[in-house]
């Protein structure tokens, strides 16, 4: 039976039948995938706002990528925004997952997705040099 409320314990199903720990090794090991998927999710939050920086008109010069610096054409924005909009639908499939995962109402699930979201704003999202920049477009809990 799902559990309605938080609870301590190693028994948990996240996300799949087939995903249940009954151990404390296979426990420890799950929060630790739940801690990276959730810093991973924050690194494809900082390169999908990176990439719609770079398709906006205004601030793609001031942009200093060697590799994208010269999207000057129609087409070539249009591959921006199309391969922006296949970001944001994966990265939000991953930000609903987790909300899914913590929806298991396990505190160590809770806790090692919350701890993976600040590592990884720490180590992806909090340093950009374009601090005053803020992008809002993101629908999703664990933005």
């Amino acid at each position: 039976m799902m559990h309605m409320t938080f609870y301590w314990g190693k028994k948990v199903t996240i996300l799949f039948d087939s995903w249940r720990t009954d151990s404390w090794t296979s426990y420890a090991i799950s929060l630790a995938a739940c801690l990276l998927v959730a810093a991973f999710y924050q690194y494809l939050e900082d390169r999908r706002i990176k990439l719609k920086l770079l398709a906006s008109p205004a601030r793609s010069d001031a942009l200093t990528h060697p590799l994208l610096r010269k999207i000057q054409g129609g087409g070539a924005r249009r591959a921006v925004r199309v391969a922006g909009s296949v970001m944001f639908g994966v990265n939000s499939a991953v930000g609903y997952m987790l909300m899914l995962a913590v929806m298991s109402f396990n505190w160590g699930v809770f806790l090692a997705i919350v701890a993976g979201l600040t590592v990884g704003y720490g180590v992806f999202r909090s340093g950009d040099e374009d601090e005053g920049v803020v992008v809002v477009d993101n629908p999703c809990a664990c933005a």
